[in-house]
C-alpha cells in the first residue's frame, strides 16, 4: 500500500518552514546565494537542497496573485529514472511506501540521461556524478513519523498518509476550492505519488509543474503521460 503527498497550494505561505525541514533532517549544507530580487533562494534544486519553494508573481484577469509551489520528487508511479538506469541497486522504488529512492551506486551511470528522462526535472548530481533527490523521508516514515516537510508545516497545506486517503481528501478539498476558483485542479494525480492542488494554470506556478508542458505533435499531453508511465494501480480499483 503506497504512500502518498497532498500539497494544497492555496494553504502554502511560502514560509519555506518544508524546504529548511528537508535540509535540516538530511543533514543538507546551506548554498551560498545571492540577491536575485526575489525571496525564492536558493534558485533552483541542486545535490543538496531537494526541496524549493517556487514563488510567483502574477497578474491574472488584472488582479495581482502570488503563486507558491513547494517543488520536490513526485515518486512516479512509474518511474522513468529507475527504467533509464536500469540497475535496482542504484534507483528503485519501494514496494512498502512508493518512494523512488537513489542510492550512491547512481554514481559511474550516466547521470545526464537520466536526469533527462524524468519528466519533472528533478535529479541533480554531484561533482562525481552521483545523483541524489526527495527520498520521502523514508528512514523517519519507516518508523511511523511523518515526512520532515509535512511535521513542520504551520498552515496544513501539506499531507501525508495513505494513498486512498490522500486522493479521498485532495478531491473533497478541490471540491471546495473551485467554489471560488473554477479552474483548480489536481496535478498528474494518476501517476505520481506527491499530489498537488493548483487553483491557477500549472505553467503559471513553474515550467515544471506539471509533467511534459508540451507534448509532441499531434498527442495529446494525457496520450503522452500513459506513454510516459503507467497510472497508479489504484486506478483499476476506481479509487481515482
Amino acid at each position: 500500500m503506497s504512500k502518498s503527498f497532498f500539497i494544497d497550494t492555496t494553504l502554502c505561505t511560502a514560509c519555506r518552514g518544508c524546504q529548511v525541514a528537508c535540509k535540516q533532517w538530511h543533514n543538507l549544507p546551506a548554498e551560498q546565494t545571492t540577491n536575485r530580487g526575489t525571496f525564492e533562494n536558493p534558485p533552483d534544486l541542486s545535490f543538496d537542497t531537494y526541496k524549493v519553494v517556487r514563488m510567483r508573481e502574477q497578474v491574472i484577469d488584472g488582479k495581482f496573485a502570488w503563486l507558491f509551489f513547494p517543488e520536490q520528487c513526485r515518486h512516479c508511479a512509474e518511474p522513468p529514472c529507475r527504467d533509464t538506469a536500469g540497475e535496482p541497486s542504484a534507483i528503485f522504488k519501494d514496494s512498502e511506501t512508493g518512494a523512488v529512492i537513489f542510492t550512491a551506486n547512481t554514481r559511474g551511470l550516466n547521470a545526464d540521461e537520466i536526469i533527462a528522462s524524468c519528466p519533472y526535472n528533478i535529479p541533480r548530481k554531484s561533482a562525481d556524478g552521483t545523483l541524489a533527490k526527495c527520498d520521502m523521508c523514508i528512514d523517519r516514515v519507516q518508523n511511523g513519523l511523518m515526512p520532515a516537510c509535512v511535521q513542520t508545516c504551520p498552515t496544513g497545506a501539506m499531507s501525508f498518509g495513505e494513498r486512498e486517503e490522500m486522493v479521498s481528501l485532495a478531491k473533497k478539498r478541490l471540491d471546495m476550492v473551485k467554489k471560488a476558483y473554477p479552474k483548480a485542479q489536481l496535478v498528474d494525480v494518476e501517476y505520481v505519488e506527491v499530489i498537488y492542488l493548483i487553483t491557477y494554470a500549472p505553467e503559471l506556478y513553474h515550467k515544471n509543474a506539471i509533467a511534459m508542458n508540451h507534448a509532441p505533435a499531434g498527442m495529446t499531453r494525457q496520450m503522452a503521460l500513459r506513454k510516459m508511465f503507467k497510472p497508479l494501480t489504484s486506478m483499476a480499483s476506481g479509487i481515482l
